[in-house]
C-alpha cells in the first residue's frame, strides 16, 4: 500500500499548555486520529492517505507524552487529555471533528465524546473498551488476567527501565508477538516504534496514562448513565486481541444506542495495521452513511 509519505505535513500546535506535534494530509471535513500505547501518529500511516483521497482533512497527533509532543510530569488524566484534543480541534479552525481512536486513543475518543459531544461529529473506536464496559469486565477473572500488564505498569521506574533496554527492544518484541498478522510489523516498522519510545520521557509519558487510570478507578464507583453516547458510533474489533476480551463489546446498547459493531476475526489488537484495507473500507462506509 502507498502511504504517500511525501504529502504528509508535519506541524506543531499549542494546545492546553503543551506543544503538540501532528501530521496532516488532505483537505475537507476534519478527522482526528488518536493513537494508543506504545505508538505515535505513525500507527495511522495507512489511514491518513486514504481519508485524504476521499475528501477529508486527516490529522494524527502525537498525544501528550509521546514522540515529538511535550512530555510534562502531569496531565495524563482523561479530563486533561480531552482538553488537549479540544484545543487541537479549535486550533485547526474547526468546531467539531470525526474522532477515530485505537487502544488508549480509543479510550480518549470515548471520553471526549461522552464529555464533549459537541466536538464529535462521528465516533469510530478500534479495540478500545467503552469505560462502563471496562469497569464491568475488570470484575471478571478473565479480563483481570488479560490486564496483568496494567498492574505491572503501576510500579515506579522499573517498567521504564525494562521496556527501555537496548533502545526499547521489548517494545518491538511486544508489538510483533501480540500481532496475528506478523507481516504488519517488519523490522523497519518496529524500529520506528522503538525509536519513538526511546525519546527522553516517552516511556514515562505513555505509562502515566495507566497510572492516572488506576488513580481514577480507585476513587470512583460503578459506571452509570453518565457514560451514554448518542453520537453515531462504529466499533471495529480485532477478535484475537490478547489484552482485551471480546466481552468488552457486548451489552453496550444502554450506553451507545446508535452503535454499529464490526468484528475482524483474523486480526489482533493492532487492527488498523494488521488489516488496513478492511479497516479503511469500514471507516469509509460508515462515514458515507447518513
Amino acid at each position: 500500500m502507498d502511504t504517500a509519505e511525501t504529502t504528509w505535513q508535519h506541524s506543531f500546535i499549542q494546545t492546553n499548555g503543551i506543544r503538540m506535534h501532528y501530521v496532516k494530509q488532505g483537505s475537507g471535513p476534519l478527522v482526528i486520529f488518536l493513537h494508543g500505547f506504545p505508538e505515535f501518529w505513525y500507527s495511522w500511516r495507512y489511514q491518513l492517505p486514504v481519508l485524504a483521497e476521499h475528501g477529508y482533512t486527516a490529522v494524527a497527533p502525537d498525544l501528550r507524552g509521546y514522540n515529538e509532543t511535550d512530555k510534562p510530569a502531569g496531565g495524563y488524566d482523561l479530563a486533561t487529555l480531552c482538553r488537549d484534543i479540544a484545543g487541537l480541534i479549535s486550533g485547526l479552525q474547526s468546531q467539531k471533528a470525526i474522532i477515530i481512536g485505537h487502544d488508549w486513543g480509543g479510550v480518549l475518543a470515548w471520553s471526549l465524546t461522552i464529555h464533549h459531544p459537541e466536538l464529535a461529529e462521528r465516533l469510530i473506536v478500534l479495540n478500545a473498551p467503552h469505560p462502563a464496559a471496562m469497569s464491568r469486565e475488570l470484575r471478571t477473572i478473565e479480563q483481570l488476567r488479560k490486564s496483568w500488564y496494567m498492574f505491572f505498569f503501576q510500579i515506579p521506574w522499573l517498567p521504564e527501565y525494562l521496556l527501555g533496554l537496548n533502545h526499547a527492544a521489548a517494545i518491538g518484541k511486544m508489538l510483533h508477538a501480540s500481532a496475528v498478522q506478523k507481516a504488519a510489523f517488519p523490522p523497519q516498522v518496529l524500529w520506528s516504534y522503538r525509536d519513538a519510545m526511546s525519546k527522553p520521557g516517552a516511556l514515562t509519558g505513555g505509562l502515566n496514562y495507566y497510572r492516572a487510570m488506576f488513580r481514577r478507578l480507585a476513587t470512583r464507583g460503578r459506571s452509570g448513565n453518565e457514560h451514554v453516547i448518542n453520537t453515531p458510533t462504529l466499533l471495529i474489533w480485532g477478535e484475537q486481541d490478547v489484552a482485551l476480551g471480546i466481552n468488552l463489546t457486548k451489552g453496550l446498547e444502554n450506553w451507545v444506542p446508535n452503535l454499529r459493531i464490526q468484528y475482524l476475526p483474523e486480526s489482533g489488537h493492532w487492527v488498523q495495521q494488521e488489516n488496513p484495507e478492511e479497516v479503511n473500507k469500514l471507516i469509509l462506509e460508515f462515514l458515507s452513511t447518513s
